[in-house]
């Protein structure tokens, strides 16, 4: 009885070692994959570029379709305790946009956000996206420093406009003009490592 249980006790940090840090995406319909198949969108496309990098993380998308930061910061405390991420990429925003949420209690719940996953141990990357002009430039321009603002103010890594050079592009939307289709997933992807690997070497170096 006694060696068996000392072979459990060697066993066990083992087994904790060997787990693969987790990247937990929390973000809305882009990145859910809205109008496409789940696997051709720009989280699926990550998990097969890590692989592709010999990168050890494990990528789970805790994406929902119409999220705001308020739900997001309701649903984050379970999602941190289910999967400790080492790295967590908060992509939301745009609902609080197209909804008319002052701007001011989109910045509380950005920081907010941030600040449950650094607490939490987790690097963060922040997302950024811009709302159509037709919401005035006040309000656009307002809300694109949101951004800009609570990134420098926490001292975390930011892609300004995630999709930079996809929303501009008719041919990569899908026919509502909000969301891409999914040959403009990989470009995603491509405006997002750049940002997130240092995150995921670091990550997994603290891993090791």
């Amino acid at each position: 009885m006694i060696r068996r249980l000392l072979i459990l006790l060697l066993l066990l940090p083992l087994s904790a070692a060997a787990r693969a840090p987790v990247v937990l995406i929390l973000g809305d319909s882009l990145s859910a994959g809205y109008g496409i198949s789940t696997d051709e969108g720009w989280v699926a496309l990550l998990q097969a570029r890590i692989a592709s990098e010999v990168l050890p993380h494990e990528v789970i998308n805790a994406s929902v379709s119409g999220e705001t930061t308020a739900g997001g910061l309701a649903r984050l405390p379970r999602l941190l305790e289910s999967h400790q991420p080492a790295v967590l990429v908060i992509e939301l925003g745009a609902n609080d946009g197209l909804r008319g949420v002052p701007l001011s209690v989109f910045r509380e719940n950005l920081e907010a956000l941030i600040r449950g996953g650094r607490d939490a141990g987790a690097r963060i990357l922040l997302l950024g996206v811009r709302l159509p002009p037709n919401y005035g430039a006040a309000y656009t321009e307002g809300f694109q420093a949101v951004y800009a603002e609570v990134a420098e103010g926490l001292g975390v890594a930011l892609v300004p406009a995630f999709l930079k050079g996809i929303a501009e592009d008719w041919a990569l939307m899908q026919s509502d003009g909000l969301h891409p289709k999914s040959q403009a997933q990989g470009l995603i992807l491509d405006n997002v490592w750049p940002a997130l690997r240092p995150l995921l070497e670091a990550a997994g170096k603290a891993a090791g």
